[in-house]
């Protein structure tokens, strides 16, 4: 089995912190930093701290920002790419965990928070919750913490299901087409810098519900190969 992976981290408006992500992934793989058409200096900084920088030139939302990172890093050989947020919420210093997983045999492995539910606010707890148990009620099987952006995507995976959708129900959708297709899905219980991690996010708790609603109800019903 082959086992070369890298680290996409997909940045918006994080000049405050890509620098400090960038440094403490660095030592872990080789990273890539996609700047979804920030009209702050994030890519900029992301750059200053010695990693290429693929740009969009306007804001495409954070699932096209990952599918560029993806055909990006696969174009160039690598057989996993770990995802990881650029607020500084997820500590680089779990990804070598993460990876354990997927070299253990997991096309898609999850960073896990739901030990960590009791230090999070009462809206975040509840929204991570219902949808980690709506989105395993439509794949047909039990999900870990289907919010989680930190995770490690086979290539395999991807060059099978996909990653069509364009934001943040993109990280929803793949996970009821893997389900649905019998890939190997793991959870990692993960630490995190931010355990609330609100003040930071750009989800937009109704628009973006209803997209993920809408998402994975789609992803049901296509017809698997």
């Amino acid at each position: 089995m082959t086992d070369r992976f890298a680290i996409a981290i997909p940045a918006y408006e994080a000049e405050a912190t890509i620098a400090e992500v960038v440094r403490r992934a660095l030592p872990f793989g080789p990273v890539v930093v996609v700047d979804d058409g920030s009209p702050d200096r994030t890519g900029d900084i992301a750059r200053a701290a010695g990693v290429p920088v693929l740009v969009h030139a306007v804001n495409r939302g954070k699932g096209c920002a990952l599918r560029t990172a993806f055909h990006h890093l696969t174009a160039q050989g690598f057989d996993a790419i770990v995802t990881l947020d650029a607020d500084g919420q997820h500590p680089p210093e779990e990804v070598p965990r993460l990876v354990a997983a997927w070299r253990g045999g997991a096309d898609l492995v999850l960073g896990t928070r739901d030990h960590l539910y009791d230090g999070m606010s009462r809206v975040r707890r509840t929204s991570n919750a219902s949808s980690s148990w709506l989105i395993s009620r439509v794949a047909g099987r039990p999900l870990p913490d289907c919010q989680t952006g930190f995770r490690v995507y086979a290539r395999r995976l991807l060059e099978s299901v996909g990653f069509p959708e364009s934001r943040f129900e993109a990280e929803s959708a793949v996970l009821v087409r893997a389900a649905r297709r019998g890939f190997a899905i793991a959870g990692v219980p993960i630490r995190l810098d931010t355990v609330d991690g609100r003040a930071t996010s750009h989800y937009r708790p109704v628009v973006d519900s209803l997209r993920i609603a809408r998402a994975v109800t789609r992803a049901r019903l296509e017809i698997v190969p």
